[in-house]
């Protein structure tokens, strides 16, 4: 008898023992060694041992009911045995849902839960193992592009000398291609004026030009039927007319008054015409006399002199030039495009593209993604836009900078200023790098109106683990 009561007293210590260390962790079991007082973690209070555990909050910090959901602010410890082990708030110990994969939580409640810690830990055992087999790829992939990258950013180092160099070549040849234009305007004038001495004593009024210019009363560009009526005058006698008289004598040339239908044959059977169309009809009759004059013209005809664009001399003259002219603008938009891909070089070249350039290859890609009836395309460095399947286009943002993130350097860039919402903000976008074995689009949302969360799974954002020692999660 004697015996049994030694053993069923053991027991029960060994019972009191475990109600006691219930909801601990092993590192803090040494708070809660069998003796006549608990000392409340804080060291606010000073209670007696059975007081641990008896689900009655005494201590400030909770620390004495780790068991229990007596204190609003404690926490139970699911020591988990196969799996991870965590906390849980103390609230939720004998809630009649199981929150620990041990069940250990829901000692005293109806909740019949199987332990599936180690199920749990098989499956994330297996997890983990993908995650580093697709860590260890993303690192080798990593070096690549990070070879590739010093590469590349060397070429376009190299590049920018190059178009540099072409630049200033093309420059000087601008200027000198300026001076042979300059030139040949300056012999051109000459010619010209050679022509006009030599055509007509009053120069260049007896060219087609001016003469249209003459009859185009108005200045419109072109000479009509009245006009010429009004400015040209029939000297020759019309053969069978006896009912018209002669008009008066005006700025010395009597003759008779063109008629419509005279007018129009003159003007080539049209109502109208331009320089052009002057030139094949009423100018070849004015200058080979055929009875007409022109009011207000003195000694015509013989007084009209070859218009310039008949003069070989001014037509060479005119065609140099015109050559000039053309391979100046040749060279000034060689130029140009010289000029603005050395612009869009050095801005490429401003970019931060990581420490050893292992985002550089980003720059000259472009990843779509379909979400429901949208397609977004992202192109890193550039923009981000959303495509309906109406085909309405929308830009999301234009890129600005990396998120500066402590710890996680280069793993979040910027997209702002792009198009504003109706009755909302401007659009702008955060997107998150993810560590993978290729570079795609992997998630876009709206968590907000018009601010959008972007997930790029790229090799380059895969960093090695590093081991932190003297670290405790359970702390």
């Amino acid at each position: 008898m004697r015996w049994q009561l030694i053993v069923t007293a053991a027991l029960c210590s060994v019972v009191v023992d475990a109600r006691k260390l219930r909801g601990i962790s092993l590192s803090y079991k040494r708070f809660y060694r069998e003796r006549k007082s608990f000392l409340c973690i804080d060291g606010s209070k000073m209670i007696p041992f059975e007081q641990v555990n008896d689900d009655f909050c005494d201590c400030d910090d909770g620390s004495d009911e780790p068991g229990t959901a007596a204190c609003p602010n404690g926490r139970f410890y699911c020591s988990n045995l196969g799996f991870r082990p965590h906390y849980i708030p103390s609230s939720r110990v004998n809630d009649g849902i199981c929150d620990c994969c041990d069940a250990s939580d829901e000692y005293n409640s109806h909740a019949r839960c199987p332990n599936s810690c180690r199920s749990l830990g098989r499956r994330e055992r297996l997890d983990v193992a993908g995650q580093m087999k697709t860590l260890d790829e993303g690192l080798r992939l990593k070096q690549q592009l990070i070879e590739e990258g010093v590469l590349l950013w060397r070429d376009k180092q190299a590049q920018l000398r190059e178009l540099q160099q072409v630049a200033a070549e093309l420059q000087t040849k601008m200027e000198e291609q300026r001076r042979r234009r300059r030139e040949a305007e300056l012999l051109k004038e000459r010619v010209v004026k050679a022509a006009e001495e030599r055509n007509d004593p009053r120069g260049r009024n007896g060219t087609a030009t001016h003469v249209f210019q003459v009859l185009d009363g108005n200045n419109d560009g072109s000479v009509t039927l009245d006009e010429v009526r009004a400015k040209v005058a029939l000297v020759r006698e019309r053969d069978g007319v006896q009912d018209r008289e002669r008009d008066r004598v005006q700025d010395g040339v009597q003759g008779w008054v063109l008629s419509e239908d005279e007018a129009l044959v003159l003007l080539g059977g049209v109502h109208q015409v331009d320089l052009a169309g002057f030139r094949t009809s009423l100018w070849t009759r004015l200058r080979e006399g055929d009875g007409i004059k022109i009011r207000g013209w003195h000694g015509i005809p013989g007084g009209l002199a070859e218009d310039e664009d008949e003069d070989p001399n001014i037509k060479a003259a005119e065609s140099a030039a015109e050559k000039e002219a053309a391979d100046l603008k040749k060279v000034e938009e060689a130029f140009e495009t010289a000029s603005m891909e050395i612009s869009d070089l050095k801005t490429k070249l401003t970019i931060d593209y990581g420490p050893d350039w292992e985002f550089l290859f980003l720059s000259s890609q472009c990843y779509q993604l379909q979400v429901y009836e949208y397609t977004y395309t992202l192109c890193p460095f550039q923009q981000l836009s959303q495509r309906s399947q109406a085909g309405a286009e929308v830009l999301l943002g234009k890129w600005g900078t990396w998120e500066e993130t402590p710890g996680k350097e280069y793993s979040q860039m910027r997209y702002e200023s792009g198009e504003p919402c109706w009755q909302g903000p401007t659009r702008n976008v955060l997107v998150t790098l993810s560590c993978g074995t290729e570079t795609a689009l992997r998630s876009v949302k709206e968590p907000s109106k018009c601010q959008y969360e972007v997930e790029l799974q790229t090799p380059v954002a895969c960093q090695p683990l590093v081991k932190q020692q003297g670290v405790h999660s359970e702390l």
